[in-house]
């Protein structure tokens, strides 16, 4: 499949709630056992992008938690395993770092245990004082 054949859209009335709960769910390292009513509320409470074939088929996602003003965080960012390497993880990044509703922003946050190549291309870098972020963690 080729790159020009992906539609992004940021319309979750279009998304696939059962395909991206299942690969949120049972298929990510990040979000292993999120419930399906978890999923549903942080994407009602994001900016959603959605990869699409033209056949309307997802195969990717991700999503920006935001203020609109300041920051967002991007998160559950993926490409179903058969669309790999097809330049769909790149058009999602593209299309949020290109998102007029992100357009005045301070900066955009994400983190990653094995796609650092694919961020840097969309100027993403570590951190660059670790030590001056803090975060409190909630056991469930």
């Amino acid at each position: 499949m080729s790159s020009e054949a992906i539609i992004i859209q940021t319309d979750i009335s279009l998304m696939n709630l059962d395909l991206i709960h299942d690969y949120l769910s049972n298929q990510s390292y990040w979000a292993k056992g999120r419930s399906k009513a978890d999923v549903e509320k942080s994407m009602r409470n994001s900016l959603c992008f959605g990869a699409f074939t033209n056949e309307n088929e997802q195969i990717g996602f991700a999503r920006v938690a935001t203020d609109y003003a300041v920051f967002g965080w991007i998160m559950d960012v993926f490409v179903l395993p058969e669309f790999q390497g097809q330049g769909v993880g790149k058009q999602l990044m593209e299309a949020i770092v290109q998102h007029p509703a992100l357009a005045k922003i301070h900066g955009l946050g994400l983190r990653t245990n094995d796609a650092h190549t694919l961020y840097q291309k969309f100027g993403f870098a570590p951190i660059p004082d670790v030590n001056t972020w803090m975060f409190k963690k909630y056991t469930s």
